[in-house]
């Protein structure tokens, strides 16, 4: 198990916008840190009420949103549009090109979110959008499957071999984790106890092929497990 502290990612402030960045990101460059496996992007971002990215192009890539408080305003060039809320995921598949932006249209409320990228299987792939929500009773107690290749059990699709669990812990809670290849766990709130190990929110801990997981909630918390290829 190898960990990655929360005070150890990149960080950047741009007013309207506060964001960690676990993996190399934009201006904040660390190559021993550009991503884990197919995970390439994990940024925990804070948009300032009225603000928020505006049209901006992707390409080739698999870019999840997972809103933790706050209301975020989605539109994109594929025509879609929509509101997520505390719950919710989002996959955009960006492929052969994607317009989009991301605004919290509140005024005098935070949106915090976790912007997360991943590798697609292919490139050149049709563009694709959905969004699903996964209220709390869903994730309490149990690992919740919210994204997979398939879309399995009510998740999310995505173009890669990929499975992503959320789950929300009470302090002294211990559930077995799902069967997983190469793991990346995040912890989103709170703090847990990681193979004895105390993690509070924003570390992190990478799993290799056949390494067990124990969790165990320390105090109330909100754990992302990737089960990566």
């Amino acid at each position: 198990m190898i960990i990655r502290h929360a005070d150890e990612r990149g960080y950047a402030d741009h007013g309207w916008l506060k964001s960690r960045h676990t993996f190399s990101f934009a201006d904040y460059f660390d190559p021993h840190h550009m991503g884990f496996r197919t995970l390439r992007v994990i940024n925990e971002d804070r948009v300032t009420g009225g603000s928020g990215f505006g049209a901006h192009p992707h390409r080739d890539m698999e870019i999840l949103s997972y809103v933790l408080e706050g209301e975020m305003a989605h539109k994109d060039s594929m025509g879609n549009g929509a509101i997520m809320r505390p719950g919710d995921v989002q996959r955009m598949s960006a492929g052969t090109g994607v317009i989009h932006s991301e605004f919290n249209n509140a005024p005098d409320r935070e949106l915090h979110f976790l912007q997360i990228w991943i590798e697609p299987e292919a490139r050149g792939i049709a563009p694709g959008y959905e969004q699903k929500a996964f209220p709390a009773e869903q994730r309490q107690g149990e690992w919740r499957l919210v994204v997979s290749r398939q879309g399995r059990d009510g998740s999310v699709s995505i173009n890669q071999d990929v499975n992503l669990y959320v789950g929300l812990f009470a302090a002294g809670e211990r559930v077995p984790t799902p069967e997983v290849r190469h793991a990346w766990l995040h912890v989103v709130r709170g703090e847990a106890e990681i193979n004895g190990q105390r993690l509070s929110a924003g570390d992190a801990a990478a799993f290799q092929r056949g390494e067990t997981i124990e969790a165990v909630g320390v105090t109330e918390a909100e754990l992302l497990l990737f089960d990566l290829a």
